[in-house]
């Protein structure tokens, strides 16, 4: 994969200038931070959507050759949204939003165009705005809530998504005149075993995947485009991880969940683009749709305590995978396919077929695969003082349905899922990259 071209300097606008980057300040006939989201943050000046040239999404920029986990960055811009098959940082801050019951379909635009102008600075390491945290002046609150300053780019992606509600609201209102551009795939997730789902931390009309190496930015993200959506949306539920659980990049090692078990061995890769192609990115549907993705969130609790008790051998079985190595136990290394036929000296399968590698692996699923970005969480502990912890499961598929398919295998007969239960689930379209002053989602509203 080949770098991206040096950005571009601003061709009619005043322009900021960080280490050797030449950003866009203002551009009074571009849309920028509406004056409703202005005076949200206290400002009274218009910003300009769009900041540098793109290039392609996933891949690093650093600045001044700097190869520090602080100074690396990555574009906005590209063909496909940043945070999918970037590699996965190691902290996460995943938002929910929904639109104000009175808020408009203007609203929702200008909306977009003020997140995605801040969205396209933070990601270079730059405050919200030219003004920021310090140079408002004395009598008005920042525009910038300043905690991220001096912390770089720290690898930030920011990742958008829309919920099926806001193309059409569970009583069937077109709330934003968007329910004729709905794709036919984006369908819920059926009930499954061990689900019990919280309404009020699933679902929402927009979501907002921040990741980053440092958690303080990744925070600082959802902090300040949760101002930002101050009068026209408000924040539904959130949740931090941290500990990525699966690698989506060949130069990543596997990681481990909270079981203490190599999670996502068998994941899609980046640098795999033909499956890439045919399980993740949308390419049937609305035409605005293409180059997106489905964006399936769970909250899943681990029952820390009881696994914890379980016989080192049980957890194999119940894994399917060697705990130490991460090496399938039809033998092998742990990138070493599973052989699911292979049995020992007395013909007893050496893989459980209830094991959770059986269940969930693309031999016995049609063929279908999934790229996971999950994260570790521990929100404290329960009223029993138990952790409440777990997987914060994310993957993106290039339908709604064949993750369905994967999950009613595995709640079927899988082990794994004793250990296991599911509190909140969600679904998102992700819509494809954004080019050069445009903002996300901007073919949805033009079609």
């Amino acid at each position: 994969m080949s770098n991206p071209p040096t950005p571009e300097s601003p061709r009619d606008s005043e322009s900021e200038v960080s280490a050797d980057r030449t950003v866009p300040v203002e551009t009074p006939a571009a849309p920028g931070l509406s004056r409703r989201g202005l005076l949200a943050l206290g400002g009274g000046v218009g910003l300009a959507v769009g900041a540098v040239a793109g290039g392609i999404t996933g891949i690093a920029v650093t600045k001044n050759n700097s190869s520090s986990a602080a100074e690396l960055e990555y574009s906005f811009y590209g063909e496909h949204q940043s945070g999918i098959i970037t590699p996965a940082q190691d902290r996460m801050h995943f938002a929910a939003f929904d639109m104000r019951d009175d808020a408009t379909r203007d609203d929702l635009i200008s909306l977009l165009q003020d997140w995605s102008y801040a969205t396209s600075r933070m990601m270079m390491g730059l405050d919200v705005s030219a003004k920021g945290a310090f140079r408002g002046g004395p009598y008005l609150p920042p525009e910038d809530t300043g905690e991220a300053s001096g912390l770089g780019p720290s690898g930030l992606t920011i990742t958008f998504g829309f919920g099926r509600s806001l193309f059409r609201s569970d009583d069937g209102t077109d709330r934003f005149g968007l329910a004729a551009q709905l794709p036919e795939d984006f369908t819920d997730l059926p009930t499954m075993v061990n689900d019990f789902i919280q309404p009020a931390r699933s679902g929402g009309d927009l979501c907002v995947q921040a990741c980053s190496n440092d958690p303080q930015v990744a925070v600082h993200a959802i902090r300040n485009l949760t101002r930002i959506a101050f009068g026209r949306a408000q924040l539904k539920w959130s949740q931090l991880g941290f500990g990525r659980t699966s690698s989506t990049s060949t130069a990543q090692d596997t990681p481990r969940n909270l079981f203490g078990q190599k999670d996502g061995t068998n994941n899609l890769k980046a640098e795999e683009p033909d499956r890439l192609t045919e399980n993740v990115w949308i390419t049937d549907g609305p035409a605005w749709s293409h180059g997106g993705s489905y964006l399936v969130a769970r909250r899943i609790a681990m029952t820390i305590e009881v696994w914890d008790g379980v016989q080192l051998q049980e957890q194999d079985r119940v894994l399917g995978r060697d705990k130490e190595s991460g090496a399938p136990l039809s033998g092998g290394t742990e990138f070493t396919a599973p052989d699911f036929a292979a049995t020992d000296d007395g013909g007893k399968l050496l893989i459980d077929i209830r094991s959770h590698v059986a269940r969930t692996h693309p031999e016995n699923n049609d063929g279908i695969a999934m790229l996971r970005r999950g994260y570790n969480y521990v929100d404290g502990n329960d009223d029993t003082g138990r952790l409440d912890a777990g997987l914060f499961f994310i993957a993106f598929v290039n339908q709604p349905d064949r993750f369905a398919a994967v999950h009613t295998n595995m709640a079927r007969d899988d082990m794994f899922v004793e250990y296991l239960k599911t509190t909140s689930s969600s679904v998102f379209v992700v819509p494809g990259g954004i080019g050069e002053s445009e903002y996300v989602g901007q073919s949805l509203f033009e079609a």
